[in-house]
């Protein structure tokens, strides 16, 4: 989903409680990213591994000048050999530590992941989950953005809505723009190509 999309998106979500709910989950994360000076960790469930959450929080970080919201993808298959963005595997949320953000995205309770979330935060890591709503991740999470079910938007659309506010926020933090800037960042958003394939 391109910038234009997203826009398109935020006008017909306008007056529902997901535009502000995004919102500020973005801003718990990258509050938390930033004031740490990076450390994200992303990952998802064996099924539902977000590589392009991944890939647009990397662009993200690339147009708002904020490198922290570039996350490390953990992958719970990673093949010795792969290249190194898809190399990270678990071990990685066991060797956290604190100062570092894991963000656990699971449309239901990632039962294989609970315990190593549970370290991760017992070693002062800040845990943020998005999807599942309720149960033991949400218990253990510093901040949550559940999407049931039976939502009006899918967990695809709302990890959209939250990294494109990740990366406007993290913009309006750290340098007031003014008018050229923002219009040159919107024209280079809609006219680079699309991200490459992980």
């Amino acid at each position: 989903m391109d910038a234009v999309r997203v826009a398109l998106l935020r006008e017909v979500l306008a007056g529902t409680e997901w535009l502000g709910a995004t919102r500020r989950f973005a801003g718990v994360l990258r509050g938390s990213v930033v004031a740490h000076g990076g450390g994200l960790l992303l990952v998802g469930t064996p099924e539902d591994e977000p590589w392009h959450l991944a890939a647009h929080l990397v662009d993200e970080a690339a147009w708002s000048g904020t490198p922290e919201l570039a996350p490390t993808l953990v992958r719970h298959h990673a093949r010795p050999g792969a290249p190194p963005h898809l190399a990270v595997g678990p071990g990685r949320i066991e060797a956290a530590r604190r100062g570092e953000t894991l963000l656990v995205v699971a449309p239901k309770e990632p039962e294989p992941l609970l315990q190593r979330v549970h370290d991760a935060r017992r070693a002062g890591v800040t845990v943020l989950a998005l999807g599942a709503g309720g149960g033991e991740l949400a218990a253990m999470a510093h901040d949550t953005l559940a999407v049931p079910e039976d939502a009006e938007l899918d967990l695809d659309t709302v990890q959209h809505l939250v990294s494109a506010a990740a990366g406007e926020n993290a913009g309006s933090l750290r340098v007031r723009r003014g008018f050229r800037d923002r219009l040159a960042r919107l024209a280079e958003a809609l006219t680079a190509p699309p991200p490459a394939p992980w």
